[in-house]
Parts: structure tokens; sequence; C-alpha cells
């Protein structure tokens, strides 16, 4: 199995079990086998990836009302074009937002730089009054059912929003259940244009984090965070005595004590003799332990608590009076009444006899009987509730006044003193039955009790702060030293342990690192390579350096061979691809949930080279992922063109009021064509501008055909295609049909392609001179508008089939 395949945590465990005990000893072995990183969850997982099937923006940045952009979900390229100022950025940061919660424009996030107050509050659209929300709907697992993750602004700060997922039956998610937010900080799929001058400023340290995690060393900064953390902990312990013995020399300074002596003694050697401090204090310790015990269990005695037992004895009070105003009561009689029939009652319920077992009278517990006593015991019961409450309410004062009365403390158990008979005497209260001689004792002595324990506890705490006042001080400070340099003495092994532990694991971490990162690397320079084919800058390896705290991205750049710093001697274009670069392997790696990209502008600042390296690039990605980019700049498009690039293109146009609208493109003859079609059908549109306006359509498909050829057929001096820049100078302009027509059959717009043009097309030559004269002069051509617009479409779907093996030229195009 490879490296990368094999779980991190085994892979570490394998290669710790496997060390020599020459380069990894059994304690800093063991250290690192408890360091180990937790082992990998289980991964959910998904069948398929997440694809994007629309984003929708209503009163977000530049869309006024409610506009959503379609996006053929699965793999390949989508293109959306536009002028600046027309909404593309505004879709970008739509679904980025959606998603996310944040955006780079405003917040710094990814490497950005936080944006000041007044430009943090330009994301509301200025035409739109209503709240201003975002979405975007997506296809998980490669079902067909969208789930829609929608943004929604409730307040006046791009803060204040709240997010809701559901699915298209209305049931809701949460948004981990769609899309982790782990996953979108590591594999993030959004570039926007605020992050490609950004990506790559500074030490690149969340750079660093974020590869070092997907290609599955994440948590290798994890185990080296903590392995500093025992050495720095260790580290800690061995540096704590030296202020503590400080502190304690200090202390004994002009000590007149001969304990200070012999501990001044122990501390002044070059090597502290902690043994004989610990000596000093154990003997001063046997010494102290009996009558300084006693005196520190003296002073914290207590007594009861007067204001608790004050609050007692008055409910014991108010009890004993209720009771006694209810004990010769009706009340009470009726209590005893009821009992004693109830007795009755009970006896002939169990007997079954109907005679009285007192007097023995017969038949006088009939069942008349047994029915007016039951109902008297129930008026009786009722009547004597009242005595019952108080009975009650007395038993619980008396047990309130009881809990209060506590034994006699183990201190004084054995002594014989006042306080010791006072407490003795204040323990018997708990054996009083009778209520009011028990609110008397405890009310007689409990403030006799509380006093005596106050004074003694007093004295006794004077008695403690009388005895070697100066000489306790020092002992703790003593003590804790002795504490600190025992722990430190062990801590020295322990750290040395560490710190060989984690010299080998960076080894290891800087061997590993280097076996993962050689496909992002190589993917790295494959992507710069195509975007900076003829630049004098080159990229080479890409490297992790650091730890997982100060760890950056190295990369290698040179030019002319000359090894270089990156930064100075880029060019902007050249920057915005180093970015590219390391997005693109990042944003596809095969760990990535996310089957889209979404790039903002990245046309700006590149040169029409690196433009048409950035369609193949793009082209290449869109082959796996749903590659979603806007650009302003139409060389992008033209390049897409140019290489034959399949892609699917929307144009975003914006009107008064922030109306945005959004198009999909077809290719320019198509659409020439379909337009003067439309013009040769429409009956409303009068003959005199039908037949100005007809010729000038045709004219624009035919040219648009000659070109789509061109790009194919024609070739430079040494028979290679030509690149998209130099295409577009040998493209002729504001030329005449024929010279397009030259240009795509012979290569040559100066050409006469005459004959070319009938043995592709019988009578072409014919329909271009009517299709020129026809836009200048009005249509004359036979056939009328609809018989040009066919002979149109004849002549130039010849010309975009030449060259394909099906029909060439007499001399061949260049």
């Amino acid at each position: 199995m490879h490296h990368d395949k094999i779980p991190l945590r085994q892979l570490i465990a394998e290669r710790i079990d496997g060390a020599e005990p020459s380069e990894l000893s059994p304690e800093a072995a063991a250290l690192l086998r408890d360091t180990l990183p937790e082992p990998d969850p289980e991964e959910a997982g998904r069948a398929g990836p997440v694809y994007l099937r629309s984003i929708t923006a209503a009163g977000w940045r530049g869309v006024g009302p409610e506009t959503r952009l379609d996006l053929p979900y699965g793999p390949g390229l989508t293109v959306i074009t536009g002028g600046n100022g027309t909404g593309k950025s505004s879709f970008a940061e739509a679904a980025e937002i959606a998603l996310t919660g944040f955006n780079a424009r405003w917040d710094g996030s990814n490497g950005g730089k936080p944006r000041i107050k007044v430009w943090r509050k330009g994301w509301r659209n200025l035409h739109e009054t209503t709240a201003p929300q975002v979405a975007v709907s997506l296809t998980l697992d490669d079902s067909a059912e969208p789930v829609t993750v929608c943004r929604a602004w409730y307040g006046v700060e791009v803060e204040e929003a709240r997010t809701t997922v559901t699915r298209e039956d209305g049931t809701e998610l949460k948004l981990d259940e769609c899309v982790s937010a782990d996953m979108l900080d590591v594999y993030r799929p959004f570039l926007p244009y605020s992050e490609l001058g950004s990506m790559v400023d500074g030490t690149m340290s969340d750079l660093y984090r974020k590869i070092s995690t997907f290609i599955g060393l994440g948590r290798l900064g994890e185990m080296d965070i903590r392995l500093a953390a025992r050495v720095k902990e260790y580290e800690d312990i061995e540096a704590r005595p030296r202020p503590l013995r400080a502190a304690a020399v200090e202390a004994l300074t002009g000590l007149d004590d001969r304990r200070a002596v012999d501990a001044m003694a122990a501390l002044g050697g070059r090597v502290p003799d902690v043994d004989a401090v610990r000596a000093l204090l154990d003997q001063d310790a046997v010494a102290d332990r009996g009558e300084a015990a006693r005196l520190r269990a003296r002073a914290s005695l207590t007594g009861p608590d007067e204001t608790e037992v004050a609050g007692a004895l008055v409910r014991l009070g108010e009890a004993i009076t209720a009771f006694e105003d209810v004990r010769h009561s009706d009340a009470e009689g009726a209590r005893r009444l009821a009992a004693l029939l109830e007795a009755a009652f009970e006896q002939r319920r169990r007997s079954g006899s109907p005679h009285c077992p007192v007097c023995g009278a017969e038949d006088r517990l009939d069942q008349a009987w047994a029915e007016a006593t039951r109902t008297e015991i129930e008026r009786l019961q009722a009547e004597a509730a009242e005595a019952e409450t108080v009975r009650r309410t007395l038993s619980g004062a008396e047990r309130a006044v009881r809990d209060l009365v506590q034994p006699v403390p183990d201190l004084l158990r054995t002594e014989d003193s006042e306080l010791a008979e006072l407490w003795r005497e204040w323990s018997l209260c708990r054996s009083l039955t009778d209520p009011a001689e028990l609110a008397e004792c405890v009310g007689r002595l409990a403030p006799r009790l509380a006093a005596g324990c106050r004074q003694s506890g007093e004295e006794a705490a004077r008695r403690l702060t009388d005895r070697d006042t100066a000489w306790r001080p020092v002992a703790v400070r003593l003590a804790e030293w002795v504490e600190a340099a025992e722990k430190a003495a062990d801590a020295t092994g322990l750290r040395k342990t560490a710190e060989t532990a984690r010299k080998w694991f960076k080894k290891l971490t800087d061997e590993l690192r280097d076996d993962r990162m050689q496909r992002f690397d190589a993917h790295a320079q494959e992507v710069w390579t195509k975007l900076c084919e003829s630049s004098s800058v080159s990229l080479g390896r890409v490297k992790l350096k650091g730890t997982a705290k100060t760890g950056g991205v190295e990369l290698d750049v040179s030019v002319d061979d000359h090894e270089a710093a990156a930064y100075s001697v880029m060019s902007q274009g050249e920057l915005h691809s180093l970015a590219l670069s390391l997005f693109i392997p990042r944003a596809t790696h095969e760990a990535s949930p996310f089957g889209f990209l979404v790039i903002d502008d990245p046309v700006q600042s590149m040169d029409t080279q690196k433009v048409e390296g950035l369609a193949t690039v793009l082209s290449e990605c869109a082959r796996h992922r749903q590659v979603v980019v806007f650009t302003h700049d139409t060389r992008l498009e033209h390049a897409i063109t140019h290489l034959g690039i399949e892609a699917t293109v929307h144009r975003i146009s914006r009107e008064e009021k922030s109306r945005v609208t959004v198009e999909r493109t077809r290719d320019p003859f198509r659409q020439a064509l379909g337009e003067a079609r439309d013009v040769s059908k429409d009956t409303s549109v009068p003959q005199v501008v039908a037949d100005r306006v007809i010729p000038a359509m045709c004219r624009a498909a035919l040219e648009a055909a000659c070109v789509e050829t061109a790009r194919r057929t024609v070739r430079d001096e040494r028979g290679n295609r030509l690149s998209l820049a130099e295409f577009e100078r040998r493209v002729p302009a504001q030329a005449r049909t024929r010279e397009y027509v030259a240009f795509a059959l012979l290569g040559d717009p100066a050409g006469d392609a005459r004959a070319v043009v009938e043995r592709l097309h019988p009578g072409g030559g014919a329909l271009i001179r009517a299709l020129n004269s026809g836009a200048h002069g009005g249509l004359a051509a036979a056939g009328g508008p609809r018989g040009l617009v066919e002979g149109t479409e004849r002549l130039a779907e010849a010309i975009r089939r030449f060259g394909r093996g099906t029909v060439g030229p007499q001399d061949g195009a260049r």
C-alpha cells in the first residue's frame, strides 16, 4: 500500500516500532505513542461530488431585482462575460458567501486585507429596497434533486444574516449535512479576484495549513504541537526552582534562628543540597506537629450559629403555642373520637360480626350502624385536620432544633475544660423529648457555647500568630523550593527524552511531507508552465517548511536559471498565475467533495499568451470539474474559441436600477445567421430595410465562419498553429468579405480564393459579390432575402468544413 493510502496514525506507529533504539530510545518511543493523533473518523462520504445548478442574487452588490444565473451542472467549462460593473463578481461572491458565510472582499479571509468600515458597507444594492438575499442551488451525490442554500439579511451589517437549506420538497437541512465547513476551508473552491494578488503575500502560513491538511498530514502539526508542549512543560518545571531559591535566600537573610543558618548553608553551594533542606523541614515538622495542629484545630472550631438557632427557636415556640391551643379543643376531641370510631369500624370489617366487642350487645354493629359511622368518621376527620396540621408543624420544628445540636468535637472529647463540659451539656439537648424543655435548654446553652468557642478560637489564633512568626513563612518558602527542585530533577530527563522524540518526529515529518507533496508540486508546476510558457521566470518545487505554528510555503523561483526571490521578480500577471498554480491543485484534489470551481476575473494583468495558457488549464480542469469563470476581458472567450475548447458562455448585462440580465450566447456564425433568418421571415420589417440589413447580417455570418476556419487552418512558417496573439495580428481588420475568405482558405487575405470558393460551393463567388453590393446598395440577388440566407448558410458551412478531410484547396493552406 502506498504511504498516502495508509492512515496517518498507523503509518507513524509503524515508523516508531521500526526505529532503531540508537535513534529512538524506548522512553522517547513511548512518549511518541502517547501523543499519536486520534484515529481518523469514519468517512461518511458521498456517492458523488457537489455541483452548482444556479446562483441567485437580489439586492446584493450590483444586482437589484432578483436574477438567477443557471449553470450546466457536471464537469465542463462555463464562462460568464460582461463589462465592468455589470454584476459578474456579484454572482461569484453570492455563491461564496451563501456557502461560507464570509467574503474575502470585506473581511480579509484567506490572505486578503480587511477593508475599512466604509468599504464594508458596499454589499447592499443601492437601487433595491427589499431585504437582500443570495442563494445557490446544489446537486449532491449525483442526485437529480437539488438542494438550495439561501442566505438572507435581516440587519444592516454584512454579518447580520441567516442561512437556510431546503430540499425541493421544502424539507429543511443543516448546512453541514450538505457541505462541510472543514472541507470548505481546506478545499475552498472559490478564488475571487481580491485573493489573486494576496494569496502569495507574507509567510503563507494559512496555505501551509491547508496544503498539509489535504495531503493527509494536517495532524502531523497537531502532534508536533503536543510534543512541543511537553518540552515546554518540562522546561517550565526545570526553571521554577531558581526564583523560589532566590526568594527563600532573601527571606533567610538576617534571620536570627539556628534553622535559618542551616538552611542558608544548604542553599548556598554551587549545587543546592535538596536533601539537607528536606531533612531540616521534616525535623521541624515532627517537633511542630502536635501543638501546632491542636492550635489550628481550636482556631477553626465554631459553635452553634446564634442567628440560625434563634430562628429555629422562634418557629418551635410558635408551634408549641399553636399545639396548646388545639390540644383541648373540639378539633382535638374530634381527632380522638374519629380514631376510636375508625378502630371499631375496622374491627367489624375484619370480624364480620355485628355484635359489639366492648359491651357484648348483639346486632348493634349492623349495616345501618356502619354507614352512619363512616359518615361520622369523615365529619370528625375533617374537624380534626387542623389539629393534625399543628401536630406535624410541631414535629418539624422540634426536628429542626435538634438538628442544630452537634456532638462533641474530637478535639474536646478527652479534654477536661469548661468549654468541653459546656459542649457535652449542649449535645445532651438532642435527647430531650418534651418540646418546651428542648426549647429552654437550647435557648439557654447556644449563646454560652457560641461565645465560648469564639473566645477559645481567638486565643488559639493569637498563640499560632505568636508562635514562630518569623520562621514559619520562611519554612513555607523552603518547602516550595524543595518540591520544585525535586520535580525539576525528574523533569530534566523527561525534557531530554521529549526533545529527542521531537527531533526524530521532525525528521519523519519532513520525509512524509516531501513524499506526499510530490503530486501537488508536479500539478502546480504543470499549471505554471501552461500559464507562463514563455516567461523567463521558472517555478521549481513547492515546499512546505517549518512547523504548524511557524510553517510556510517555500517557492523555488528562478529567472533565466538564476535563483531569485519569488515576488520581487514577478509581474502582476505572473503573481496571478502563481496564485492559480497553488489554487488549482488544492481545489481539484481527489479528496475534495466539491465538483466545482468558481474563479473571478483571473485574466486581469495577463498578457495574451498567458490568457491562452489559462484557457488550456481551465479546459483540462473542466474534464473532471465544473469550472465557472467570470471575466470582463473578451480575450479569454477569444482564446477558448481559438483553441476549439468546448464551453458554455453566458453574457451578463446591467440596465437602469441595477436590473441584471443573463443570456446564453451562441457562436458568432449561428447568431448572425439566425438574426438574418429571423429578419427575412418577419413581415413587419419594411422591405427596404430588410434589403439593406439582411446582406450585412449574412456577410457577418460568413466572416465569422471564415475566422472560425482560419483558427484551425492557418499556420506559421514552420507549420505550427498560430498563437492567439499572432492570429489576432493576422486577422484582416475592417476588410472586405473576400479577404476573410482568402484568409480562411489560403492563409493570406491578399490571395485569390475564387477557384477554391467555386469548388467548395458553385456560385459562391457571385454570392459574395451579392453580399458586398447588398450591404451597400440594397438586395439585388435572385431568390430574395430567404434565398440569400440559405445560400450564405451553404457557403459558410462548406468553409467551416474546409481542411477537415472533405475538401481541400489546390495549393493548400499555410
